[in-house]
């Protein structure tokens, strides 16, 4: 009896217990600023910790279209080139309404800030920041997220 309960979690509970339950897409705006390259932070809705512009897919669009769309609504990009292809992927724990976190891994995408709007759908909601990958880097609280910025520096 224990060996097909072993096998059971060993090959279907173990495996989807462990691998993220959600993918979210992110936007990394960028843009050259007076001192060098800048990026675009904004504030979560909910602890205010500083994070880049992200969201779940969207139908009818693809990954880097749905990323530029929440750089649109969490940060006022109105205009940007996105790369078709992730630059780096993290993970983080999502707190659901419930109370319960669940793994997310997040798909970056850069994005070549073109313009800028004051006005856009959660302004009210977030503050939004360019400061230098290095500065960035030490604003964000996921591991894997410092890692991607901090390549942006060099």
């Amino acid at each position: 009896m224990i060996r097909p309960l072993h096998i059971i979690w060993q090959r279907f509970l173990r495996p989807m217990l462990q691998r993220p339950s959600g993918l979210q897409v992110a936007a990394l705006c960028r843009r050259e600023g007076a001192s060098g390259p800048e990026v675009l932070l904004v504030s979560s809705r909910g602890t205010g910790r500083w994070i880049i512009p992200k969201g779940w897919p969207i139908r009818g669009l693809g990954s880097a279209e749905a990323a530029l769309q929440e750089a649109w609504e969490e940060a006022g990009v109105r205009r940007g080139d996105a790369d078709t292809e992730p630059c780096g992927t993290y993970t983080y724990h999502k707190r659901l309404a419930g109370g319960l976190a669940i793994p997310v891994e997040t798909l970056v995408f850069p994005v070549r800030v073109k313009e800028m709007s004051d006005s856009y759908p959660e302004v009210r909601q977030r503050k939004r920041v360019w400061v230098s990958p290095k500065s960035a880097a030490e604003m964000v609280g996921e591991p894997e997220l410092k890692q991607i910025l901090l390549k942006l520096q060099s």
